[in-house]
């Protein structure tokens, strides 16, 4: 049973820690930014990839410390992602992290984990995360392929409509959820495809 709490930051109003410079680093840092472009987030490593420090030459809010992890590290920052390719020292800075009530992930190391970065299918405004509790990332990157051929591109034109509808809506919050849902309780409607040979041909009136 998955009895994890979905949950979406704004990570521009937060400070992101990353330790490890590497390919776990980098993978981590681009799921950073690649759903919060304005999440300010300071890396440090002995050693930081060339591809890390492209990202970081054109991102502002992106800092690049080039040295040994301290717990000073750890001052002013909201969340730590942990991605070094030392275990023990993965697990030391989870304790470090815990000791100051700060939210933590380490990457590969599920127990060591206080949350996950979620596999992302974003349209627009429409983002879902999807969540396996750390038991199969790779299903979950399956899972949002299917959702990303599945879902079509011109779904932020109906939420726009739908928050424009919203925002002319008058009364309490309970009517304006009934007004919704009466308007959207179109999409569960079963609409038969033409040409499908199960749909009645309509009359010809001049027939």
């Amino acid at each position: 049973m998955n009895h994890l709490f979905p949950i979406f930051l704004k990570l521009e109003n937060l400070h992101t820690l990353i330790v490890g410079g590497g390919y776990v680093g980098l993978e981590k840092l681009t799921a950073v930014l690649d759903n919060a472009p304005l999440a300010h987030v300071t890396l440090v490593a002995t050693e930081i990839s060339a591809e890390i420090k492209a990202i970081a030459s054109q991102n502002a809010h992106l800092q690049l410390v080039e040295k040994k992890f301290e717990e000073a590290d750890l001052e002013g920052k909201d969340l730590v992602i942990v991605g070094t390719n030392n275990k023990l020292e993965n697990k030391r800075i989870k304790a470090l992290a815990a000791s100051r009530h700060l939210l933590c992930n380490v990457a590969d190391t599920p127990a060591e984990c206080d949350f996950y970065l979620s596999s992302v299918v974003r349209k627009g405004n429409l983002k879902i995360a999807i969540s396996t509790n750390g038991m199969s990332p790779t299903m979950a990157k399956r899972l949002k392929e299917v959702l990303n051929e599945a879902l079509p591109d011109n779904l932020e034109t109906a939420l726009e409509q739908l928050k424009a509808v919203r925002d002319m809506l008058q009364g309490d919050f309970t009517h304006k959820v009934e007004a919704l849902n009466n308007i959207t309780s179109v999409l569960l409607e079963k609409t038969p495809l033409q040409g499908d040979p199960s749909t009645p041909a309509k009359e010809n009136p001049t027939q």
